[in-house]
């Protein structure tokens, strides 16, 4: 990624589809004047069938496929997956609710988006359920042109009146919250015509446009619709079957433990130059398991084909035998060129214990994490940025650029912001480094207010003991947290880990009934001030549903997420992002856990592979807009020794 960021040029640009700018294209279209409702587009935007919030985008109109796929692969067999997340069960296939589980499967593969974002290039998005995008040069608005080939499963086709209602119906009170804030750049939806919709935006930047063209998922007001023709709330819409454009259709669910789906014969984007060599399943069918032991067990066993390890132990450990090898299981580690968003122990600020900065780098100081890698065969890297792996990562002291973002909250600001970057505390340098560093934390807690008894427990001049509970959810990782309560215990401190199942799990987030547990914001392509400001905003740390779980409210990170939705550079955006990078870390805010530099990963030998990979990509699960590789682009590949396992 460096190396192509170095490359890229600092001009923001919207390529349009002039006349001569791609080769055949034809000559822009400057607005368009409403049949339905006389509102009209005003002139000097140009149509285009690609957005770059930095840079060209690579590939012309009227482009073939992507690169990173086959287009002419076979479509045929069933590809089997377990719980791709912590789910181990669903309630609902509504995916855009705040109660309940909703079933991935339908958030994949039976909604999309008005646009789709490349996985070759950061931040650059096509035109699917819009064949184009139509942007004002002040940035004030932004309309979509709708396919008009693109149709629901139902057969009706896609008019600009269905993405308003889906516009409308995702910023109500009646979706999660979380939809609504990642919306909430747009302050309506206008329908000019027929076939275009126009968005007046609320925040005017390019990240706000191409935010709104990859999150604004489209689906039909038949969607909950009885036989009289009522439609239901739609927070009532809990397993209707989705009425969207999706590739696949839901054939059969079992009681939230598994889902299939098969293939839609009418799909209508299998020919778009976006779609093309995409979903060459006929069937994909999720199994919901309690942990991934036991999905380990099932894709040996090959109820599985595709499995993504994260226990480094196991992958370091049970990864080989008579069933691993060519014609049996092929195992990879796939690099990943993505950036890495925070994966951390997240304190709930709410909390008055982790109010202080000395009491949360203490709790830093505590956590040996090179022991923990040491247990797992050294192969987790470290977190130590907001945006690791990336450029987005600050280096070096504060630019001119960076301090004018900082100076206004110097005083209220750790001195560290305005020096080098954060580096994590270590417990390798030497035999006496952890007791060095616990001695180190002893002090600061000291310095506040926090005394050892006559026991040895830590109390406050309240009498109040030190103890928190750390709520947790992924059984993978209990090993790596408990001896981190050892080293608390030396402390005076009382630490104790809650196990939950995953639905009191997000239950107690979503109303801030935790006081430490592990949050992974997942990768990026490049960094989005409209997701870090559902995860970071003080205006949403008193929002139950939304996902400022650490109860951050920081008006120097605002300023920073502001600077970012604000970037018309690239150099811009460099500096913003240091700038929030350095108060995010010097803050304390988190104890930053670990990253990987790939995925660990295990298929059976029945799978075809594009020639290449994209830049970008996941496994199993999509994330931020990096897809899931495997799942979207390779298809069944029978070899001639398995021609008698079933497909």
């Amino acid at each position: 990624m460096s190396s192509f960021w170095r490359r890229m040029t600092c001009t923001v640009i919207l390529v349009g589809a002039v006349a001569g700018a791609y080769g055949g294209a034809a000559r822009p279209e400057t607005g368009a004047t409403g049949a339905t409702t006389g509102v009209s587009v005003p002139v000097a935007a140009v149509w285009s069938h690609a957005f770059a919030i930095y840079g060209t985008p690579k590939y012309p109109a009227g482009f073939a496929h992507y690169d990173y796929v086959n287009p002419d692969a076979p479509k045929r067999g069933t590809l089997r997956l377990g719980n791709p997340d912590r789910r181990t069960s669903f309630t609902r296939l509504n995916p855009f609710l705040l109660k309940g589980s909703g079933a991935y499967a339908t958030a994949l593969f039976s909604f999309e988006a008005l646009c789709d974002p490349s996985q070759d290039e950061p931040d650059v998005m096509y035109g699917l359920v819009a064949e184009a995008i139509q942007v004002s040069p002040d940035l004030s608005w932004v309309a979509f042109r709708i396919n008009p080939r693109a149709h629901f499963n139902d057969g009706d086709p896609v008019t600009a009146a269905d993405v308003k209602y889906s516009f409308d119906t995702l910023t109500s009170d009646k979706a999660s919250p979380s939809v609504a804030v990642s919306l909430a750049m747009a302050r309506r939806a206008v329908v000019v015509n027929p076939r275009t919709v126009r968005f007046e935006l609320a925040v005017h930047s390019r990240e706000a446009i191409y935010t709104l063209g990859t999150s604004l998922f489209v689906f039909s007001p038949k969607w909950g619709m009885g036989a009289d023709g009522t439609t239901k709330p739609f927070d009532r819409i809990i397993d209707d079957l989705p009425v969207a454009t999706g590739p696949y259709l839901v054939e059969k669910t079992y009681s939230g433990r598994r889902i299939d789906l098969v293939r839609d014969p009418n799909y209508w984007a299998r020919d778009e130059g976006v779609r093309r060599g995409f979903y060459n399943f006929d069937r994909i069918v999720y199994r919901y398991y309690a942990d991934n032991a036991v999905q380990f067990e099932a894709f040996k066993a090959g109820d599985i084909d595709i499995f993504w390890e994260t226990n480094l132990k196991r992958w370091g450990r049970q990864f080989r035998g008579a069933k691993f090898g060519p014609g049996r299981i092929i195992v990879k580690a796939l690099p990943t060129g993505q950036g890495t968003y925070l994966r951390a122990l997240r304190f709930n600020l709410r909390r008055p214990i982790f109010q202080d900065i000395r009491v949360r780098e203490a709790l830093q100081l505590s956590f040996d994490f090179e022991w923990l890698n040491a247990q797992n065969f050294n192969l987790f890297a470290r977190v130590n940025s907001a945006f690791s792996n990336s450029e987005f990562a600050a280096t070096g002291l504060p630019t001119p650029g960076e301090l004018a973002i900082l100076e206004p909250y110097r005083d209220r600001l750790p001195t560290a912001v305005f020096g080098p970057p954060y580096e994590n505390p270590r417990t390798d340098t030497g035999p006496t480094a952890l007791r060095d560093n616990l001695k180190r934390a002893r002090d600061l807690l000291t310095q506040a207010g926090w005394r050892p008894d006559a026991d040895g427990v830590l109390r406050n001049a309240h009498g109040d003991t030190f103890s928190f509970e750390l709520l947790n959810t992924d059984a993978d990782i209990l090993g790596s947290i408990e001896p981190w309560l050892v080293n608390l215990a030396k402390l005076g401190i009382k630490a104790a880990i809650r196990q939950v199942d995953f639905a009191l799990f997000r239950k107690r987030l979503e109303t801030f009934d935790f006081d430490i547990t592990q949050i992974n914001d997942g990768e990026f392509l490049m960094p989005s001030a409209s997701l870090l400001k559902t995860i970071y905003g003080s205006d949403q740390a008193d929002r139950e549903g939304a996902s400022n779980f650490g109860g951050i409210r920081d008006p120097a990170l605002d300023a920073a997420m502001r600077a970012m939705q604000d970037a018309t550079t690239l150099t811009q955006m460099l500096d913003a992002a240091h700038a929030f990078d350095r108060v995010m870390m010097q803050s304390r805010y988190v104890i930053p856990w670990s990253r990987r530099p790939a995925f660990n990963a295990g298929w059976w030998d029945h799978f075809g592979v594009p020639a290449r990979p994209p830049r970008y990509f996941t496994l199993t699960s999509d994330t931020n807009n990096a897809n899931p590789w495997p799942i979207l682009n390779w298809w069944y590949e029978p070899r001639d020794s398995q021609l008698g396992i079933k497909p």
